[in-house]
C-alpha cells in the first residue's frame, strides 16, 4: 500500500477509534447502558479492523517468488475481506445480542447520567475528523464518480472500508444518543435497548457491502473501462494491425496484468514483430503506469481468431458494467 491517502486515513481512523473506545467503556462500567457497550465493542471492532488493513498494505509489499511469481498485492483484498467479517460477527452481532438481552432486562441511568451523553458528543467530533480525513484523502481518487461509485469500483479497498467505517461509527453514535436521551428522559430502558439494535442492524449492513465488494476485488477484476480504452489504443500502433482480444486483471490494486492477442502485418519479419510488440508495450506503460504485467501474442487476423476471444470479452466488460 502507498504511503499516500489510504495509510494517513486509516492512521487517522485508529487514533480516534482507540480513544473513543477506552471513553465508552469507561461510560458503560458507570452507567450500565448497552448502547454505550454496542459502541465500545463497535470501536474496538473498528481499530482491530485499521490494524488488519495496516497489516495488509505492509504485507502486500513482499517481493515476487516462484511459488507466487505475481506477488502479494492482492493480499490487500484478504486482509479487506476479513475486515467485513469481524465487522459483521464482532461488531454487528454483538450488538443485536446486547439489545436483545437489555430488552429483556430493561433498566434506566441512575448514575452518572451526564456521562453517556458527553462521551458520546465528544465522540461524534473525533469521528467528524476521521471522517473529514478519509473524504480528503478519497476526493482525488474518486474524481467526479459519485460515493456509491467510488466504493464499488475502486481497486484499492483501503480508503472505502474506512469510509464506510467512519459513515457507521457517525450513525451508530447518533442511534447511541438517541437510546440514551430516550432512556434518560423516560427511565425507561427498552429505549436504550432500540439504540443499540439500530446500531447492530446498521453494522451488518455495512459488513455486507463491504463484504460483496472485496469477494469481486479477490475473485479478479479487470481495468475499468477508462484504462481498458486507453489500454487499447496504446496497443495499436506501427507494426499492430488491430487488437483480436484482450483480457486485463488486477493483481493488485497498484498492479494490472494485460494479455492480448494482436493482429501483425501478415509479412512482418520476426525482428520487426519483435520492435512492434516492445513499442507497444512501452506505449501502453506510459498510458497506464499500473500495468505492469504485459503479454502480447502476435497473430494473423482472421475472423475465427477474432470470435475466439468474444465470448471472453464480453463476459469480462458485463463483469465491469456490472460492479
Amino acid at each position: 500500500m502507498s504511503a499516500g491517502g489510504g495509510t494517513r486515513a486509516i492512521i487517522a481512523a485508529l487514533a480516534a477509534n482507540l480513544g473513543i473506545a477506552v471513553t465508552k467503556f469507561l461510560a458503560f462500567i458507570l452507567t450500565g447502558s448497552s448502547s454505550m457497550l454496542a459502541e465500545a465493542i463497535h470501536s474496538c471492532a473498528d481499530s482491530g479492523n485499521q490494524v488488519l488493513l495496516l497489516l495488509g498494505g505492509r504485507r502486500a509489499t513482499r517481493k515476487a517468488t516462484p511459488q507466487h511469481p505475481f506477488g502479494y498485492g492482492r493480499e490487500r483484498y484478504v486482509y479487506a475481506f476479513i475486515v467485513s467479517i469481524i465487522l459483521f460477527s464482532v461488531g454487528g452481532l454483538f450488538a443485536l445480542y446486547e439489545a436483545w438481552h437489555k430488552y429483556q432486562d430493561p433498566h434506566g441511568i441512575t448514575e452518572w447520567q451526564w456521562v453517556p451523553i458527553t462521551v458520546l458528543i465528544v465522540a461524534i467530533g473525533l469521528e467528524s475528523f476521521s471522517l473529514r480525513t478519509a473524504i480528503h484523502e478519497s476526493n482525488p481518487l474518486r474524481g467526479k464518480a459519485s460515493w456509491v461509485a467510488f466504493v464499488r469500483r475502486a481497486k484499492a479497498p483501503e480508503l472505502p472500508v474506512v469510509l464506510l467505517e467512519d459513515v457507521g461509527a457517525l450513525l451508530g453514535l447518533v442511534f447511541a444518543l438517541f437510546g440514551v436521551s430516550m432512556t434518560l428522559a423516560t427511565g425507561n430502558g427498552k429505549w436504550d435497548a432500540l439504540g443499540t439494535a439500530m446500531i447492530g442492524v446498521l453494522l451488518v449492513a455495512i459488513a455486507i457491502i463491504l463484504a460483496i465488494e472485496t469477494k469481486s476485488l479477490l475473485l479478479g477484476e479487470g481495468a475499468s473501462p477508462e484504462n481498458t480504452q486507453a489500454i487499447e489504443k496504446s496497443l495499436v500502433g506501427d507494426g499492430i494491425d488491430r487488437i483480436i482480444h484482450m483480457k486485463t486483471l488486477h493483481l493488485g490494486p497498484e498492479e494490472l496484468l494485460v494479455a492480448a492477442k494482436i493482429a501483425v502485418t501478415p509479412d512482418a519479419h520476426a525482428d520487426e514483430v519483435a520492435r512492434a510488440i516492445n513499442a507497444a508495450e512501452a506505449r501502453v506503460r506510459e498510458a497506464v503506469p499500473i500495468a505492469r504485467v504485459i503479454y502480447l501474442e502476435p497473430d494473423i487476423y482472421s475472423t475465427r481468431a477474432a470470435a475466439a476471444g468474444d465470448g471472453a470479452a464480453a463476459e469480462t466488460a458485463e463483469g465491469i458494467t456490472n460492479h
